[in-house]
């Protein structure tokens, strides 16, 4: 199957960008092809973590004000640590960067979960997810997210026994979050 992207432009730069193009692919049903217009947002990739502190048996997430989210819930979500990954970086610097930004913890050891596109029907940004532990010595400063980036972020601890109540109960809101603790319930608290 063929595509071919044509009359490329970039529409939208700002905090976020957006392109616009004119698309043509291969059909799967018949021999023709088909030709339309569409728009993404052409925001890169970028690196999350799941954390679990092992000596207290909790997970740790951060709490941060999200603007998109406001229309429909209160506006604060609890997710996982992520950030975008900078020019220069691989996933796995700045999953390392990211954590100590927000949480002030430093990671000795990252284990790549996977990678996906959370939302490919408009966006082009892909997430590197990944898994760490570490221990309440590990925290080196308090985090709190990047002073350069006027980021404002809480840090939140939860016992492991509490995640699927927090699944169930919607009080995780954010996807990579889900997907993340959905993930440590079949692969990590079975053997712990």
């Amino acid at each position: 199957m063929k595509y071919k992207v044509s009359k490329e432009s970039l529409v939208y730069n700002g905090f976020l960008k957006i392109k616009k193009a004119l698309i043509t692919h291969d059909r799967f049903h018949n021999r023709s092809s088909i030709t339309y217009s569409r728009e993404v947002l052409d925001k890169g990739a970028f690196a999350a973590v799941l954390l679990y502190e092992k000596d207290t048996e909790q997970i740790i997430l951060i709490k941060q004000f999200r603007y998109p989210t406001i229309k429909e819930g209160s506006g604060w979500l609890l997710e996982i640590p992520a950030g975008a990954i900078e020019e220069g970086e691989n996933p796995e610097q700045s999953a390392i960067r990211e954590v100590e930004e927000e949480t002030g913890y430093v990671i000795n050891q990252l284990e790549h979960v996977f990678s996906c596109f959370l939302t490919p029907g408009i966006s082009s940004e892909q997430m590197h997810l990944y898994y760490a532990e570490v221990c309440q010595s590990d925290q080196k400063n308090e985090g709190g997210g990047a002073s350069d980036e006027d980021e404002d972020i809480k840090i939140c601890k939860y016992p492991i026994d509490t995640i699927v109540s927090m699944l169930e109960s919607a009080t995780i809101e954010d996807a990579k979050s889900i997907i993340a603790l959905q993930w440590f319930l079949l692969h990590k608290l079975v053997k712990l």
